[in-house]
């Protein structure tokens, strides 16, 4: 059985108190206790503080471009379905810059886990509006405010019928540690928003703030009711619900495509003569 020994990487260089380091301790106990091992799984991840995450546990990983963890993500899936695969993004390089991916990946229901780092804020960068920043919230390159509507990811998952939709706290690593284990156990594609205080360029969203309104779910709330679901991921401000907001059974992807749904890429016979004989069709 591995122990948290088995997934030590690189020094950390997060700031200190960053939420980071609460999502690292919740997800390397989570693969400990589900007894995945380094060389079981396969993290992606874009650019961002978030990106650093796969540096520092031990693990199979593609780093990409911003915003394209899922397409990677996605390849690497396809090719080898029984292999885990895990896709860590901020709310920047997610919701922004990656947009677009994320609602395809939701629609295809591809059986990949998207962890998201949301701290409302672009960290690495030094701290302008993320699509997640509240409105009317003054960063250095917003003086007047924010604008634009803060971005709702759990409601456009859920309108979207994404297969799981959860929301955890870093400042909760047991509730966390909780969600990711459940996450991964579900059959499909799973988005958890994790709310992940940014210590030193977040001065709102801070860990106090968030203490004083996240709630967790009862246990007899029913995740599988979409309207009460998308009702639900509507709360934000006094009070924030934290936990599987909602779920549904669904085909995957891969298991639709028939020359893969039996058996993985890697393990098939590439019959090269018919690439060959394509190829002579250009000279």
């Amino acid at each position: 059985m591995p122990t948290l020994e088995n997934y030590k990487g690189r020094q950390p260089a997060w700031c200190p108190g960053c939420g980071n380091f609460s999502i690292l301790k919740a997800f390397n106990e989570a693969m400990v206790e589900l007894r995945l091992e380094p060389h079981m799984f396969v993290i992606v991840s874009g650019i961002g503080q978030a990106g650093k995450f796969p540096h520092y546990t031990r693990c199979n990983t593609f780093n990409g471009l911003h915003g394209r963890t899922l397409p990677v993500a996605t390849g690497i899936k396809l090719a080898n379905h029984e292999l885990k695969v895990f896709a860590v993004a901020g709310d920047g390089d997610c919701y922004g810059e990656g947009g677009n991916h994320l609602l395809h990946a939701i629609r295809h229901n591809i059986d990949i886990k998207l962890f998201v780092h949301d701290n409302q804020i672009y960290g690495l960068t030094k701290g302008q509006a993320s699509p997640t920043t509240m409105k009317g919230v003054i960063t250095k390159t917003q003086p007047f405010g924010v604008f634009s509507e803060q971005f709702n990811p759990l409601a456009m998952a859920i309108a979207l019928n994404c297969s799981f939709v959860a929301r955890a706290f870093a400042g909760d690593i047991e509730h966390l540690k909780d969600i990711i284990k459940e996450a991964i156990n579900h059959r499909g594609f799973a988005l958890v928003d994790i709310l992940q205080p940014c210590v030193s360029f977040n001065k709102i969203n801070t860990f106090e703030w968030y203490k004083q309104r996240v709630y967790r779910l009862s246990s007899d709330y029913d995740s599988t009711d979409r309207i009460k679901a998308f009702e639900k991921s509507l709360e934000w401000g006094d009070r924030i619900p934290i936990g599987v907001i909602y779920k549904s059974e669904r085909s995957t992807f891969e298991e639709q495509i028939p020359i893969i749904k039996h058996k993985p890429l890697i393990h098939q016979n590439p019959q090269l003569g018919k690439i060959e004989e394509l190829l002579m069709k250009f000279y």
